[in-house]
């Protein structure tokens, strides 16, 4: 039923102007759309909406993930960016943070400023 409609994905946010420089500028994606109730960013011909709330509610898990060709680089791109790469006890993280899972799979995981957990992914 919903197969070929694009679909929308939204993270919360509480400070619209912050997050519009994390994920325009730091990010690199593109501004789409502005209002006071979100900012609208292009990522890979899809939309992501950055939405207004009072107090973003934090998953414990990624609520957005980037398949990426070649993680080392994009990490160290962001890195050059300023972003931090999460470490957590309990998983073997390398020098940039990229853990590697039984299947193979390198992620490393980001916190956008609202605490939002972000994660690159690339797949074996």
């Amino acid at each position: 039923m919903l197969a070929p409609f694009d679909l929308v994905s939204l993270v919360g946010v509480a400070d619209m102007d912050r997050a519009r420089r994390f994920y325009g500028d730091v990010l690199g994606l593109p501004v789409v759309e502005e209002s006071p109730f979100a900012v609208a960013v292009e990522v890979h011909g899809r939309m992501l909406r950055l939405s207004a709330v009072e107090k973003p509610v934090v998953a414990p898990y990624s609520v957005l993930a980037w398949n990426v060709d070649d993680i080392d680089a994009v990490v160290d791109g962001l890195v050059a960016r300023d972003v931090v790469f999460a470490r957590y006890d309990g998983l073997e993280q390398d020098e940039r943070g990229v853990w590697t899972a039984p299947d193979g799979a390198r992620i490393a995981w980001f916190l956008d400023p609202d605490g939002n957990n972000l994660s690159l992914v690339q797949f074996s």
